[in-house]
């Protein structure tokens, strides 16, 4: 037995980063900074890297507070929710691709979680402790949601006769919104309540002095506030980065890809430092919750405002991505299916990642 070792105090650095993007969110408002400046550009990229970690940290004192894997599944849900509200902005602007951010942005969260976090995990976690052990019922469950909400929602609508191209009737829209909050809303009870010990480490960790109530609200509070950040930060520095990706050439669908890499980055950093730690469990828990939340959350947000404004919106993907997420799903069942993970899985999966990103940049 391990003697409780005492949490790690929240550290000035993280405050600093945090306070720091404040600021230059402030400066950029009030017009004191040009957002095209280089001094703005440099230091909203370091602000956003040190807000990842700030995330990070707060993330791990909650989950030492409420224990798992209702960290993993907070840590989703903060992610997920201010992801909604990114893509509910741009539907609601005049901008021409607004009816497929949503699609665009969830299928970059899948590919991006299910084979770029969970190959870098699985290599890093086979090349420290050689194989790691993990619950086969809860993976097995969560990929089976997952790739439920995935065929209805990105792949069904090119195939029904109700509305032409790749999108659904109100109704089916409706619908298919209810059918995805209930059976997520399922998942997480059997995650939570009713089975909670399928989504728990194999191997126990190292006892730690729970954080007070008083530090952990401030944690949920400064949590929140870093992944504001990150989604603020990130938003101000797209105009760059189109313009750096249009100017090399490249696909303008790896924009989103990077956006969407940078939102992912606190979920993947603390999956990262989980799989290191021997805690596979953890790691695919803040995997395939965060791909469940991105669809089971997100789609429905996104037809309730497409309903409620009586805008378009586009959900069906296109050939070469529907191969992609088949790929992923057959080959993530797989890797689920034995219950222990190595080297190989991981590579598997990176491969598949790097696929992913060389046509998304060069379709």
């Amino acid at each position: 037995m391990h003697a409780p070792s005492v949490s790690r105090p929240v550290t000035g650095r993280s405050l600093l980063f945090v306070a720091g993007a404040v600021l230059l969110l402030l400066a950029h408002a009030t017009h004191l900074v040009s957002e095209s400046s280089g001094l703005f550009v440099g230091l909203a990229a370091l602000f956003l890297i040190g807000s990842v970690f700030a995330a990070v940290e707060h993330a791990e004192v909650l989950s030492l507070k409420i224990g798992e894997p209702f960290g993993s599944v907070l840590l989703a849900g903060c992610v997920t929710l201010i992801e909604v509200s990114l893509i509910v902005s741009i539907m609601l602007s005049a901008s021409a691709d607004g009816s497929e951010i949503a699609r665009d942005t969830v299928f970059a969260t899948l590919m991006i979680v299910l084979n770029g976090v969970v190959g870098l995990c699985l290599l890093t976690g086979g090349i420290l402790h050689k194989e790691q052990g993990f619950h086969t019922t809860g993976a097995a469950a969560a990929l089976s949601v997952l790739g439920t909400l995935a065929t209805l929602t990105l792949i069904l609508p090119n195939f029904t006769l109700a509305t032409p191209g790749p999108s659904y009737s109100t109704m089916q829209l409706g619908f298919v919104a209810v059918v995805s909050l209930t059976l997520y809303g399922l998942f997480l009870f059997v995650q939570t309540v009713r089975h909670r010990n399928y989504f728990t480490d194999l191997i126990e960790a190292e006892p730690h002095e729970a954080p007070s109530r008083g530090r952990a609200l401030a944690s949920l509070g400064l949590l929140l506030l870093s992944l504001l950040m990150i989604i603020l930060l990130a938003e101000d520095l797209t105009p760059v980065v189109s313009t750096v990706v249009l100017s090399a050439g490249l696909n303008s669908e790896l924009i989103g890809v990077l956006i969407a890499a940078v939102v992912l980055l606190p979920e993947g950093t603390t999956a990262f430092r989980a799989a290191r730690a021997n805690r596979i469990q953890t790691s695919l828990n803040l995997a395939l919750g965060s791909a469940l939340a991105s669809i089971g959350l997100s789609i429905p947000a996104v037809a309730i405002v497409s309903i409620v404004t009586d805008r378009p919106i586009t959900l069906g993907l296109e050939s070469d991505h529907i191969v992609q997420i088949v790929l992923t799903l057959i080959i993530g069942t797989m890797t689920l299916a034995t219950g222990r993970t190595t080297i190989l899985q991981g590579g598997v999966h990176l491969v598949i990642f790097f696929v992913f990103l060389f046509m998304s940049a060069v379709p």
